[in-house]
């Protein structure tokens, strides 16, 4: 099995596959987070860290805020400029952010915190909020609830994300507190091919050898081959739960 540094920068091999696999980020959990950043009518200055190919990135631009990108792959932030034109892209990672200090507003993280080294990313990130800024973190999860999404991610292996949420959610340290939390169920409409593209973004997935690969996409096919519906086209609802979290710099 491959370390978690071959994992986590893994997917800029298939950053295509990615974003057509992995779901948007419902803009209520996206404003939840933000929230105790907003100060009147001046648009906030965020940086989406680890912005992989954009998901999180265009959610919080449509909510008119002034965005940079921030990612470790600059084969990622190339598929984001392509589907999130005109944001400012950096290659950085949370421990060594490329930003000014006291320079944003808010910090966001969708899919990733669980990458960072939590000491150095906490320090570095509150380094560059201002006094009263907010750190979010975000993750969309499949609601395995659901005995068939259940199997699923039994093929797929799970995640290191769902391994943090198993353990008690995520942790921060100084200079922040205590997160708050909130938890959105939602259902995302997919077909055959985009829960190909999901399963083949996964950093297992895409580290492991051409035999393990082979052997988990047969249990994968068989595992759809369950659902009738996605034949010719047709569509699933695939259940999901998105995790927020928040913390005010002091």
């Amino acid at each position: 099995m491959a370390g978690r540094d071959q994992m986590s920068t893994s997917f800029g091999a298939v950053a295509g596959t990615y974003e057509a696999g992995r779901p948007d980020y419902p803009w209520q959990a996206v404003g939840w987070m933000l929230e105790p950043a907003l100060d009147g009518d001046r648009p906030l200055r965020v940086a989406d860290v680890g912005a992989g190919t954009g998901k999180l990135t265009r959610v919080v631009a449509a909510g008119r805020a002034e965005v940079v990108a921030i990612d470790p792959d600059p084969a990622m932030l190339a598929q984001l400029r392509d589907t999130v034109p005109g944001v400012p892209t950096f290659v950085g990672s949370a421990e060594q952010l490329p930003l000014p200090a006291a320079s944003v507003d808010a910090v966001v993280l969708g899919q990733a915190w669980h990458w960072v080294d939590v000491g150095p990313a906490s320090a570095e990130i509150g380094r560059v909020l201002r006094s009263g800024g907010v750190l979010g973190l975000v993750w969309n999860l499949r609601d395995d609830r659901d005995p068939w999404v259940r199997r699923m991610t039994e093929v797929m292996h799970g995640s290191n994300a769902e391994n943090m949420m198993d353990a008690g959610g995520p942790t921060v340290e100084a200079p922040f507190d205590d997160l708050e939390s909130e938890v959105w169920d939602w259902a995302r409409p997919m077909t055959a091919e985009q829960l190909w593209a999901m399963m083949r973004s996964r950093s297992y997935i895409i580290t492991a050898s051409p035999a393990d690969r082979g052997a988990i996409e047969e249990r994968f096919a068989a595992v759809l081959a369950e659902r009738p519906e996605l034949a010719a086209g047709g569509t699933i609802d695939l259940p999901y739960r998105t995790h927020a979290f928040r913390a005010r710099r002091p």
